[in-house]
């Protein structure tokens, strides 16, 4: 069954010097499923994630020929309806959560505000639904967290609590832009072991942007490879290490290997035809 179905996909800004497009015809069908999206900086992964949610403000503009969810058309909805869907069908995880925390507000204020002023829930009942979101992401102890400022967490327990607070409503699809880059290797899998479990439990749609290849190849089942707001490739995750187009190899042969040898990293030979 087909959750997201994206065609078209166009991003541009207008600056000083002329339009900017960083997206350019953009395709792909999302179903209850994870798809990772890869790409170097700048090849327009965060945007494609941020267009599904219209979050793209002036002198952004969004054009696509079709972007429809669930059978709602996302282009042509008010912001009436768009307000309707964000957070409480369609949830998207900031790649930091030092940035989407508000640092002057307790972790439980922010879980639970929300729901008291989306679900109209009392401050009891808020509580309990909060403290059980803390819980599904493997939070030992939800009510000191909840009693927290966020600049008293850790990397990897904010982004924990960044996860909680999108998944409280049970969104349909989850767009997690980045949601491990700041993460050692041990709390990674932990959250990408949650994000696993709410997928094949929760029967939810994932986008996982990301810029490590070898954790998309292994957590995703497909890929979408992103150059220059174009996607050149589009494979199985189980593929992906083995990937034909030569921008894709580029990606794969500038990451290090453990025990390679002690030389520099190749550089990335570009070629124009990639951007037609």
């Amino acid at each position: 069954m087909t959750l997201l179905s994206v065609r078209n996909l166009k991003v541009s800004f207008d600056t000083e010097t002329g339009v900017v497009e960083a997206v350019r015809g953009v395709s792909f069908d999302l179903g209850r499923e994870r798809l990772g999206i890869v790409g170097e900086s700048g090849s327009g992964k965060t945007m494609t994630g941020r267009s599904v949610l219209r979050l793209i403000r002036p002198p952004g503009r969004i054009e696509a020929d079709e972007m429809r969810f669930d059978g709602v058309d996302l282009m042509g909805a008010s912001e009436t309806q768009m307000r309707a869907l964000r957070g409480r069908r369609i949830a998207m995880v900031m790649q930091d959560p030092k940035y989407s925390l508000n640092p002057v507000m307790k972790v439980g204020a922010q879980l639970m505000e929300g729901l008291r002023q989306r679900d109209g829930l009392t401050r009891a009942a808020a509580h309990i639904k909060a403290v059980e979101a803390l819980e599904a992401v493997q939070i030992r102890d939800p009510e000191r967290v909840m009693l927290a400022y966020p600049h008293e967490l850790s990397g990897g327990m904010g982004q924990r609590v960044m996860i909680a607070m999108m998944l409280i409503p049970n969104p349909d699809l989850l767009i997690a832009d980045e949601p491990t880059s700041a993460l050692d290797v041990t709390v990674q899998a932990e959250v990408l072991a949650i994000l696993d479990g709410l997928v094949r439990d929760r029967g939810m749609g994932l986008i996982f942007i990301s810029h490590d290849l070898r954790l998309v190849a292994r957590f995703c089942d497909r890929v979408l490879v992103m150059y220059r707001g174009k996607i050149v490739e589009e494979l199985a995750a189980r593929d992906l290490l083995h990937a034909r187009h030569p921008y894709t190899q580029g990606l794969l042969n500038c990451l290090p290997r453990i025990g390679g040898p002690r030389q520099p990293l190749p550089g990335l030979d570009r070629s124009a035809d990639w951007a037609v």
